[in-house]
């Protein structure tokens, strides 16, 4: 049986692009929600000649995760998972962005950490944003409370954010968004102290703006952040890709709890921006 390769998120946009890159050797599942968009997205990869699956799953559903999880053991040895799925200030509630974001990322990680052998790798996808969060700000007593399960850790996020002042309710989303990228940075860290007795390794990548269809609905304001990079430009979802797929397998093999800015240098454009200014 053929090593496997699971990637949420995978009918469209960067988890997409792993998908086409990832080498001939794996077999593919692709984990989304249901729909036309999933039907595509694999028949694609079948038509050039790929052994290709896909799998209708919300993220946000602990019993269709498990699920996913044992129907890409069935399939081979899960030796990767590329965790994609996840939804940006303009598509979502505040809500439902952190049930996506983090806890969805709880779901995935717990359920294959189960499944995975000695040797397999988590890449968990965060954000630039998560760089932005002013330390001092940054809720970690929330995020303690995974300990106790994924349902605390929804309970303690949305309490947060319904204590926002009214006045600041417009930037709501966004906030969202931003701590549960800081989440899932730590979240990272957390289990890959865990997973590693397994001998299984846990990274996470942090985009910058990327030319997908989630990132041009961020719109102008996203698109400038990525044109004040340090290389001046939006970065291709393929390139981001590479990046994870390299992560995820053997050559990567010391790698863990760690995150990796794919940014082109928009981080460091803005603190260099906030020292000159």
């Amino acid at each position: 049986m053929s090593d496997v390769l699971v990637i949420t998120g995978g009918a469209s946009g960067m988890g997409n692009s792993v998908a086409k890159e990832a080498d001939d050797s794996y077999t593919l599942v692709l984990a989304d929600l249901p729909g036309e968009k999933l039907d595509a997205a694999v028949q694609e990869l079948k038509d050039a000649g790929r052994d290709a699956h896909g799998f209708g799953c919300d993220v946000t559903n602990a019993q269709n995760v498990y699920d996913l999880s044992q129907f890409a053991q069935s399939l081979g040895e899960v030796k990767a998972l590329v965790h994609a799925a996840g939804v940006s200030p303009h598509l979502a509630s505040a809500e439902k962005i952190f049930e996506i974001n983090a806890c969805g990322t709880v779901n995935i990680n717990e359920a294959f950490a189960a499944v995975m052998k000695e040797g397999a790798a988590i890449v968990n996808v965060a954000s630039m944003s998560a760089y932005m969060a002013p330390e001092d700000r940054i809720p970690y007593a929330m995020f303690e409370t995974v300990e106790h399960g994924v349902q605390a850790l929804k309970e303690a996020g949305l309490a947060m954010l319904a204590q926002v002042p009214e006045e600041q309710k417009g930037g709501l989303a966004g906030m969202s968004y931003m701590f549960s990228k800081v989440f899932v940075r730590w979240y990272t860290r957390t289990t890959a102290l865990v997973l590693g007795k397994k001998g299984i390794r846990v990274v996470s990548v942090s985009p910058g703006t990327i030319d997908t269809p989630m990132g041009r609905a961020e719109g102008k304001d996203a698109a400038d952040l990525g044109m004040m990079s340090a290389l001046g430009r939006l970065g291709q979802p393929e390139e981001l890709a590479r990046v994870m797929l390299f992560l995820a397998s053997d050559k990567a093999s010391y790698l863990t709890g760690f995150d990796v800015l794919v940014d082109g240098g928009t981080i460091a454009a803005l603190e260099a921006q906030r020292k000159n200014a």
